[in-house]
């Protein structure tokens, strides 16, 4: 699995990422997240409104069983603490 990040400076969002899951097939928008100090994957959601004017989401990509979306997880974790070795965040701050 070919994994790109782009680092995100907003919130819990830690970085965005770029999945090749085939040779020129990418899966975009899987967001890296911080919640209370633990990584967390967030995979891409469609999201519609219905007749009832309720808000209903789709998940883009499904998975045949928990178990694999576990895997994808684990991968993408892994590469994205490889990644933010080599790539230290670097806060900004505005001087008032």
């Amino acid at each position: 699995m070919n994994i790109h990040f782009r680092d995100v400076q907003a919130g819990s969002v830690e970085a965005r990422a770029i999945v090749e899951i085939a040779e020129g097939v990418f899966l975009n928008e899987i967001t890296i997240l911080n919640i209370d100090g633990e990584i967390v994957v967030e995979f891409p959601k469609k999201s519609f409104i219905g007749k009832s004017k309720r808000t209903f989401y789709i998940d883009i990509i499904t998975f045949e069983d928990n178990d694999k979306r576990i895997v994808w997880e684990l991968e993408i974790k892994s590469a994205y603490r490889e990644w933010r070795k080599n790539n230290k965040k670097v806060l900004v701050y505005e001087q008032k």
